[in-house]
């Protein structure tokens, strides 16, 4: 375990939201250092549907960097919450699964966290199952005792209604008239007794979970233990660059998805959202991809991230066949790039911005009107090198090539000069 503090928190704060608190984190690491002896940190997945995507390798990987520290995490599969159903960011109640969808999405689970964390290590990993102490369920969890009505009434005692009615999804549906079960009010109480049971000294979560690690926190004050630090991470959004990445919506990217497909699916993201799965996807030093041109940044990214999950040659195969049918051949018309004429621009009186470019009489004239652009860039129209292209500021640099896609089928091929004088 590094004995040098700031380096933990250094890596530890990598890509989070929020701390709370940072001191309390600092102590919690110097009294782990004196004594030798390693935090307990806890991360919660309720597996409500199968298989898991690169949105919760977000919390994997922050948990697999606690364990580069030297600490155990514990690997908590929801499968009684999971019946139940967090309400973190509803407007509705959630359907209720049954056991048997649970258990179902729970293997996918355990056969997959092997790609990110070390798990025959007992000293940095232990999976636990919430089943254990809220259900008798499945002949896995015999041997303990099931949650007791006086558990229950213990636990409800400990918690006010007034404090749960507090959360913002409450509050908004209840306003709404919108119906809000007692199983919905239960849940963060649920999340929270997981802690006192695991006496976690750090829990991990999106940022929608706050409320319910906080409730965690103090729970474990109640029953007389040290109130656990909360960790939020940021909620990765999936490939429409929108909504947060979910099976739901169609946007996620599988950790299991076949190289190809994964590779593809990276390189369709903006550049901005590049940046983000830079930061909570990879180890890889920010500051040397600014440096990097978006296109070879991105490619840079996905090869990255297949390799993690696929291997490097996987990887490098899933990029060679990405750049033959992108890069080699146009997908809507069936050109060859190497076969369209370049047109050499010479410093264009309106600088090198894509938007002036495209819409200029003087220049290409492939696009109408600047209002037309930004129309376009909305629905991902424009295409420069395989890469469509978000940012209505989006430049070019002097003395590169560019292929350009408008639609389907209007195309160019460009090289831009700096004039001599300039």
């Amino acid at each position: 375990m590094p004995k040098d503090v700031a380096k933990q928190l250094q890596l530890i704060k990598r890509g989070t939201i929020e701390i709370i608190s940072e001191s309390a984190l600092r102590k919690k690491i110097e009294e782990s250092l004196a004594k030798k002896k390693p935090l307990i940190i806890k991360a919660g997945f309720d597996p409500s549907a199968p298989d898991i995507h690169l949105g919760h390798t977000v919390l994997l990987r922050k948990l697999r960097h606690f364990q580069q520290l030297g600490h155990k995490v514990i690997f908590l599969i929801g499968d009684a919450t999971g019946l139940v159903g967090d309400p973190s960011g509803q407007s509705q109640t959630r359907k209720t699964l049954t056991w048997e969808e649970v258990e179902k999405n729970a293997k996918t689970y355990e056969k997959q966290i092997n790609k990110i964390l070390e798990i025959e290590k007992p000293k940095l990993f232990e999976r636990k199952h919430n089943s254990e102490w809220f259900s008798r369920h499945g002949r896995r969890h015999k041997e303990h005792s099931p949650f007791s009505f006086e558990q229950f009434v213990e636990l409800a005692q400990r918690y006010t209604v007034a404090r749960l009615l507090e959360r913002d999804d409450f509050q908004k549906r209840f306003k709404e008239n919108k119906p809000i079960s007692f199983l919905e009010l239960f849940y963060p109480l649920m999340q929270g007794y997981d802690s006192v049971k695991l006496k976690a000294d750090v829990e991990i979560g999106g940022t929608d979970q706050k409320f319910n690690m906080l409730v965690g926190r103090d729970l474990q004050a109640s029953y007389g233990q040290k109130p656990q630090v909360v960790i939020t991470m940021p909620l990765l959004e999936g490939t429409d660059g929108v909504q947060k990445m979910s099976k739901s919506y169609g946007n996620y990217i599988g950790i299991n998805e076949p190289a190809k497909e994964m590779f593809g699916k990276i390189m369709s993201i903006s550049d901005e959202l590049m940046k983000k799965y830079y930061e909570l996807l990879t180890d890889i030093d920010l500051s040397s991809v600014k440096k990097m041109h978006p296109m070879e940044a991105k490619k840079a990214l996905a090869e990255e991230i297949v390799r993690q999950y696929h291997g490097e040659k996987k990887a490098k195969l899933a990029q060679a066949d990405f750049e033959k049918k992108h890069q080699d051949r146009d997908p809507f018309t069936g050109v060859k790039p190497r076969d369209i004429p370049i047109d050499m621009i010479t410093n264009h009186p309106d600088g090198f911005l894509l938007s002036n470019i495209l819409c200029s009489p003087q220049v290409l004239n492939l696009v109408k009107s600047k209002s037309d652009f930004r129309r376009l860039l909305g629905q991902g129209a424009i295409i420069v090198n395989g890469q469509k292209i978000s940012d209505v500021q989006y430049r070019l640099e002097p003395n590169k090539e560019y292929c350009i896609k408008v639609g389907k089928i209007r195309f160019a091929k460009i090289v831009i000069r700096k004039a001599e004088n300039s």
